[in-house]
């Protein structure tokens, strides 16, 4: 057996958050929905999550978006997301670069102008719109979780920050949303590790005081999202703008202001009357790059929640094709969860 395996990788960007597209190198996964593929990732093949986010090939503020093939006929390819903290259900950037990817690579067939597939994910199936000019994915718009307010304006006393007012939203994992002003900040890049510092611990004084749970998905675990909200300046009839940025992990700020960060301002905007239907929020982050998230439509979900459906849109860019080596001699290297899924495993 050879102790050299290999990864064929593309890495992209949206809105400056990396993501490591696997295009080959494993072995197909059991289950029978991409869901249940994950599942299996995180409970028993956790070792390339590990891998491509640690060193010596990544660090954590990238993330990972394995490509599979779709369990659901109504699918032309599925991808399971691996970031620092876990395997996200959804991601609006992973999805705009899961999707760039697969057309970049051909796995899907680019054709010019706007062409729509779907994608399943851990989360379902995800409609894809991308518009291509000239042969460029110039964008991508995606399906954004239904998501919800669950806590509306709730206070905390955080030490060494204060009294802290907060709400919850859902879209795709559970986020608490601050008002960056009254915190003292005013989102710039400058500011980034402080954000950090202060998300961190405004977080794990709301996981201690209480859990979320989703109407139908229930206990999805404690509290791991902040996103900091700044001014919402209206720049048209039907179109905002708000400087955001998120906090993931403790250090970590993404680069980007995140899909389902955007889908958490728009249930805000929506719960406080202040969007209608077809209007737009474009975030903003310290990197001065921008998703925009659409409003689409309201409906009651679980008995007494607003779910507000929404799209996000995006451009990903490619940084990089390789092929990486992973040699289970190196000591940098752990092979223990990852050595059973490569396909090059068999290899002499």
């Amino acid at each position: 057996m050879s102790h050299e395996l290999t990864l064929q990788l593309l890495d992209t960007h949206a809105g400056g958050d990396v993501s490591r597209i696997v295009i080959g190198g494993i072995d197909p996964l059991p289950g029978d929905t991409v869901r249940q593929q994950m599942e299996y990732l995180e409970n028993d093949a956790d070792g390339l999550r590990k891998l491509l986010l640690g060193e010596p090939y990544g660090i954590p503020e990238m993330s990972v978006d394995l490509i599979v093939p779709a369990c659901d006929a109504r699918a032309q390819m599925g991808y399971i997301i691996m970031e620092v903290m876990g395997y996200p259900i959804y991601s609006g950037s992973n999805t705009i670069c899961t999707a760039t990817a697969l057309l970049e690579t051909g796995l899907i067939p680019k054709r010019e102008g706007i062409q729509h597939f779907t994608l399943e994910s851990p989360a379902g199936l995800v409609k894809i719109e991308a518009r291509v000019e000239n042969g460029v994915v110039e964008a991508i718009t995606c399906g954004g979780l239904p998501s919800y307010i669950d806590t509306h304006r709730a206070t905390i006393h955080v030490p060494e920050v204060g009294d802290v007012t907060y709400s919850i939203a859902y879209s795709g994992g559970f986020y608490a949303l601050v008002d960056a002003a009254e915190l003292g900040f005013s989102l710039k890049r400058e500011e980034e590790r402080a954000l950090a510092e202060c998300a961190h611990r405004i977080v794990e004084a709301i996981q201690a005081r209480s859990g979320f749970s989703h109407y139908t998905l229930g206990d999805v675990g404690p509290l791991p999202f902040l996103h900091f909200m700044g001014p919402v300046e209206q720049i048209a009839d039907d179109f905002y703008r708000s400087r955001s940025t998120t906090y993931v992990h403790p250090g970590v700020i993404c680069r980007s202001t995140t899909g389902t960060g955007t889908s958490a301002r728009l249930a805000l905007m929506h719960y406080e009357g202040t969007i209608k239907p077809g209007d737009r929020l474009e975030t903003v982050s310290l990197r001065e790059t921008g998703f925009i998230g659409q409003f689409i439509e309201a409906r009651e979900a679980g008995g007494k929640h607003q779910v507000v459906e929404n799209t996000i849109t995006g451009k990903s860019y490619v940084l990089a094709r390789s092929e990486i080596v992973v040699n289970c001699e190196d000591p940098m290297v752990d092979c223990g969860g990852l050595h059973h899924i490569l396909a090059s495993r068999h290899q002499s």
